[in-house]
């Protein structure tokens, strides 16, 4: 009920009190009934977008959810893919453990770095190394270029394995495969040669004593990765190394960035973005491409103190090499140049007549029966413009469709390696 104050007849009137605090009145709520909800503002209400979670521009506490609805409600029906359940199961049981081993390759369409395949592989519970891979990953045996550049990028948040999404500003991003990897022991030059009569053995062999995680921090620091990826798109018997020269460490770790402190109110550079999860405004030298700023970052109000802010963010991330969230315990340098190449033996090939190598027949026969998912030898990696993500079937203009990118400027000139 309401009570409204009523005027006394004893009591002078005071001039200096405002009329409307006269008019109060005094509500008296039931007990029983709970006190009506605050409204919340419209932003509150506003759920964050892929692209601007992507960018750093917006922040979640849940990105699982966030990218996989946008994923199942953007789905292509009918085509073979990874289901959302899958897809969520493998990032769930990977995610905030020490022996989660999480990979991905995403497709990323950039329109300054162009067409290019980023391999992330989880390195701790929150964060994951990366490589941009011009052409994508080999699959044909024979091919004269079997071999490809592998550049080190920043080390990224584990939630980046989730992501697909686009903006007029980094392209298409989609997810080309996914699944777990395995540390495989380095061949040695002095080991015996296989019998060939004999059983080839799986070239899977973890250790029980050591994660993943720790194999690869250990291959990592000897530069020669030998890895088999798990994934649902790749062959089941995909075996790849990865080795990092002496002289291309050095080269890499003479071009490390230094970074100078700034003094309050020295603002005598531009202004630099927060982080964005794909790459940085330096890597126009890299494979990972040139990003500018976008939305709200792009603007020229921003206060003086979110300015500095995020340009002590921006060298944090040069500093440690890792974007904001992620943490660089692997020693990951930028742009340090791997080379990545197929290994054939572990693969199921042998070399045949002349110098081509020829698949193994009883291994072959066991391709045959994999799901119909599956790539089989020889493959190639095709782009853009005819790859599929493998968790929602979509290639990179439906992802910019789905997103409302209508002002994307494709870079030309990116052809597949076929030969």
């Amino acid at each position: 009920m309401s009570l409204k104050r009523s005027a006394s007849p004893d009591i002078i009137a005071n001039p200096f009190v405002k009329k409307r605090n006269l008019e109060w009145t005094v509500s008296v709520l039931d007990n029983d009934q709970p006190p009506p909800p605050a409204s919340a503002s419209p932003k509150d209400q506003e759920e964050p977008t892929t692209a601007g979670v992507e960018s750093g521009a917006e922040s979640t506490s849940n990105h699982l959810e966030i990218f996989s609805k946008a994923i199942a409600t953007h789905a292509r029906p009918g085509i073979p893919t990874l289901s959302i359940e899958s897809y969520r199961s493998l990032y769930t049981s990977n995610a905030g453990s020490p022996v989660g081993a999480h990979f991905v390759i995403h497709q990323h369409d950039h329109p300054i770095a162009g067409t290019h395949y980023d391999l992330r592989l989880q390195t701790n519970e929150t964060s994951s190394v990366s490589w941009a891979i011009m052409y994508g990953l080999p699959g044909d045996v024979n091919s004269t270029r079997l071999n490809r550049n592998a550049t080190e990028t920043r080390i990224h948040c584990l939630w980046n394995h989730l992501i697909e999404t686009a903006s007029s500003q980094t392209g298409s991003l989609l997810i080309w495969d996914t699944g777990t990897y395995t540390v495989l022991p380095r061949r040695s030059k002095h080991e015996p040669r296989v019998d060939p009569s004999s059983p080839r053995a799986s070239p899977q062999s973890p250790s029980p004593h050591r994660t993943q995680q720790q194999l690869l921090h250990e291959a990592f620091q000897n530069r020669k990765i030998r890895l088999q990826l798990h994934g649902a798109r790749l062959p089941q018997s995909y075996v790849i190394n990865l080795r990092l020269t002496k002289s291309e460490d050095e080269a890499g770790r003479a071009r490390k960035p230094s970074v100078r402190r700034r003094r309050r109110g020295d603002h005598s550079k531009t202004a630099s973005r927060q982080p964005v999860e794909t790459s940085d405004d330096n890597d126009s030298d890299s494979e990972d491409g040139n990003l500018v700023p976008k939305g709200e970052e792009a603007r020229e109000d921003i206060s003086a103190m979110e300015r500095e802010i995020r340009e002590m963010e921006d060298e944090e991330v040069r500093r440690t090499n890792a974007y904001t969230g992620a943490a660089n315990t692997i020693g990951s340098v930028h742009q340090r140049r791997w080379y990545l190449s197929l290994d054939r033996r572990a693969c199921g090939f042998k070399p045949g007549n002349g110098r081509r190598w020829v698949a193994d027949a009883v291994e072959q026969e066991s391709e045959g029966e994999a799901d119909a998912c599956r790539l089989r030898y020889p493959f190639y990696v095709r782009g853009a413009e005819a790859e599929r993500s493998i968790v929602s079937g979509r290639t990179g203009a439906d992802v910019l469709a789905d997103e409302g990118v209508k002002d994307f400027v494709q870079r030309k000139g990116w052809n597949a390696v076929v030969t």
